[in-house]
């Protein structure tokens, strides 16, 4: 869970003679509640319930066309799935959402059931001609393969049911067969690891054979190497199939975990882990990084499920920045500032680990440090917020990347504060900035 505070970016402002005026314009505001989504986007409807009002408010006020480039940003370029939906659904509201638009942020096909169970959310009506349409013509740009695959039973709306509210119209034989299979309710079981395994395969053979379909995906690839080792799976198999899955969504988190597990693959792992940070957008500038490596940072875990301590999530993070900064320099601190080797991969975490001593918590020292001896651009703080001393104001931008949640303290006002451990931040910094929002 994430939440997100900016002091220095409220929604509205008092004049000198105390009257309540907008800070900015709705279309910024929109699109700064939007940015700030990325940050709790897998449960926006519990943790963004505020957010999401927010959105409702300010669409009524920006151009319709305006919104509908917003939705399509969200989901293509941020890769945020739940919020283009609700964009789209309150423009809907408003009777000015195209059908294009709608069918352009569909992306999975469980998606479209997504969006009419937020269409019938405060109460159940029927469905705007350009929402049918929009739906029914999402339905063309997903195979049986991937229909299957995420027409869940469990939920309340199946993918049938939106074909009915939709009627969608085949543009083939093939197609009219597998419109038939949807409403019959008879698409045929996807071969992902998960339905072979149940059906009771051997481990070793069904990994064996979908790594040399190709049909293993990155996060299932690195969720099950431990099941592989375990079932005898060739190990060149293993290593050669690593080279080739697409990576570029996977974050540096994963691969270090996956690393803890099976520590006979992190030059492997590594390897993937530096692939899927080349694409990534580069941050300009340079940037400062500092990583909090006081004694409370280490032994407590992000969350009960997790594998890693705020330590570990400090450090993926300053691995994924590290990569995509333009210029980069990076300091520790605990009793005091140090400043770390700029290494790649794993070999920076141990880099920042074995720093300095795991003491007490001097992050005002710090700030003052690198405010006096370096410049920078931005300085992007990495801690568990438990600092002995007050923390001055950067002289840049300045982000505190709180990786324990509902901890606030240091926040003097000049800092942007996200609070919880979110493999979206990096992002939202990046994508923050560039929109000068």
């Amino acid at each position: 869970m994430s939440s997100l505070n900016r002091a220095a970016a409220k929604m509205r402002v008092n004049t000198h003679e105390g009257a309540s005026v907008p800070a900015i314009t709705a279309e910024k505001q929109l699109n700064r509640v939007v940015l700030a989504s990325m940050l709790w986007e897998s449960e926006f409807y519990v943790d963004g319930v505020s957010n999401a009002k927010v959105i409702a408010n300010l669409i009524t006020k920006v151009a319709p066309e305006k919104v509908a480039a917003l939705a399509r940003k969200a989901r293509e370029d941020m890769k945020l799935r739940h919020v283009p939906l609700h964009l789209l659904r309150e423009l809907a509201r408003t009777g000015k959402m195209k059908a294009d638009d709608l069918t352009a942020v569909i992306q999975r096909p469980d998606e479209m059931a997504e969006f009419v169970s937020l269409y019938w959310k405060d109460k159940k009506e029927p469905l705007s001609n350009q929402v049918k349409r929009g739906l029914a013509n999402a339905f063309h740009k997903f195979n049986e393969y991937a229909l299957a695959k995420w027409d869940k039973n469990s939920a309340a709306i199946r993918l049938r049911d939106v074909m009915f509210l939709s009627h969608p119209k085949p543009t083939s034989e093939s197609q009219a067969d597998l419109f038939k299979r949807i409403a019959a309710d008879s698409l045929k079981t996807p071969d992902t690891w998960e339905t072979e395994l149940s059906s009771g395969a051997a481990k070793g053979e069904t990994f064996t054979r979908l790594m040399q379909e190709k049909k293993l995906g990155a996060m299932a690839f690195l969720r099950n190497l431990r099941n592989m080792v375990q079932a005898g799976v060739d190990e060149s198999l293993i290593r050669s199939y690593a080279k080739s899955v697409n990576t570029d969504r996977v974050l540096p988190f994963r691969f270090l975990a996956a690393a803890r597990i099976v520590p006979q693959f992190e030059d492997m792992l590594e390897g993937m882990m530096l692939r899927s940070l080349e694409s990534h957008e580069k941050l300009p500038g340079k940037t400062v990084l500092l990583i909090d490596v006081s004694g409370s940072m280490f032994g407590t875990k992000v969350s009960a499920k997790s594998d890693l301590d705020r330590f570990d999530a400090a450090a993926a993070l300053a691995i994924l920045a590290r990569e995509i900064c333009e210029e980069v320099e990076i300091y520790s601190f605990s009793d005091k500032v140090v400043r770390v080797a700029p290494r790649r991969g794993f070999a920076l975490i141990e880099a920042i680990r074995s720093s300095q001593h795991h003491s007490g918590t001097s992050t005002g020292q710090a700030v003052r440090s690198i405010n006096a001896n370096t410049k920078y651009d931005r300085l992007v703080m990495f801690t568990d917020e438990q600092s002995s001393d007050p923390v001055p104001s950067p002289k840049g931008k300045g982000y505190v990347i709180n990786v324990a949640s509902y901890k606030n303290g240091i926040n003097s006002g000049a800092w942007t504060t996200i609070t919880g451990m979110s493999e979206a931040v990096i992002d939202y910094i990046t994508q923050s900035e560039k929109s000068d929002i």
